[in-house]
């Protein structure tokens, strides 16, 4: 009898992917679009980043051109254009991690204690619209308030007899660089506040029942249930995060910088097109691009290991 069983465990076993490609063949089919764009777009490419060790001519193509080994690296590491994007990369990512990465946190919490359901929903609509506007929006928006003299806010704040004058938010290095660095918070703290709002939502209620219970307020209840009920995805969010530390926005850049503040808005995104793509030296472009991935990987890589090592799951 028990050799049956077994016997049948093992046919069931041997027909799961058979059943379930019969029985979702629809689900499976929906899921070959997205996975074939993933494979092109992400995988697909790979091969070319030959083009980093190599002196590429779009003419000659692969076969014809000179490969020059870690020769185009040794270059870039040299160039002084690059040293600077690259410590710009680094700074303003990093304030953007420093400054961003709690304000979602921040408003999930905020947001999970409100009582009315309408007023929170408006809320959460509000914050999270920004996200799915494209910078040339943001940036045309943003020039429009911050503007020294005609702009909304300096008219506000002269008006008020808080300034004398206008402060140029984004003509000025530093006033641009707080300028930056706000409207970059702005734009992206409403999806993450999705993101933990969705994860208190598998906190268990009897937790916070009890807690009531036992006496403890709103800020005892944040912080001994549901700030410790969405740590796992607060380091794996963090863990995301910095992994593009030494990433940057073009088209943020772009929009948001001009010639007066070319001082701090010369990061990597910027060092790329310019030196690379628009002067068609693409190996230097592919190799200031591998460059990025292989430190993101290496940070993603050694956060998780650490995150691991304090007793979280970690991301990997």
């Amino acid at each position: 009898m028990a050799k049956s069983s077994g016997a049948k465990a093992e046919i069931r076993t041997k027909t799961t992917w058979a059943n379930a490609l019969k029985r979702d063949w629809q689900l499976y089919l929906l899921l070959l679009f997205p996975l074939a764009m993933v494979i092109i777009f992400s995988y697909g490419a790979y091969p070319g980043l030959r083009m980093a060790f190599m002196d590429y001519k779009p003419a000659k193509g692969y076969s014809g051109s000179e490969w020059v080994g870690m020769g185009t690296f040794i270059k870039i590491f040299k160039d002084a254009d690059f040293i600077r994007a690259l410590r710009n990369s680094i700074v303003f990512n990093l304030a953007d991690l420093l400054v961003g990465f709690p304000m979602p946190i921040i408003l999930a919490l905020i947001l999970n204690e409100l009582r009315y359901p309408r007023f929170k929903k408006v809320s959460q609509t509000i914050l999270y619209l920004p996200h799915f506007l494209s910078w040339a929006i943001i940036g045309s928006v943003a020039y429009n308030m911050f503007r020294p003299s005609t702009g909304l806010v300096n008219v506000a704040l002269m008006n008020a007899g808080i300034i004398e004058q206008g402060i140029p938010f984004l003509t000025e290095k530093w006033h641009w660089a707080f300028t930056y660095l706000f409207i970059g918070v702005w734009q992206g703290m409403g999806w993450g506040t999705i993101l933990y709002l969705a994860a208190i939502t598998g906190i268990n209620g009897e937790l916070y029942e009890a807690a009531m219970i036992d006496g403890a307020n709103r800020w005892k209840r944040m912080w001994h249930i549901t700030l410790p009920g969405i740590k796992s995805t607060i380091v794996t969010l963090l863990i995301m995060n910095l992994g593009r530390v030494m990433g940057s926005n073009l088209e943020r850049l772009t929009v948001l910088g001009n010639t007066q503040v070319k001082e701090f808005q010369y990061q990597l995104a910027v060092y790329i097109y310019a030196k690379g793509i628009n002067n068609g030296k693409f190996s230097m472009a592919t190799a200031v691009g591998l460059f990025q991935s292989l430190v993101g990987l290496f940070l993603v890589l050694l956060s998780d290991r650490v995150a691991k090592q304090l007793g979280e799951d970690g991301l990997l």
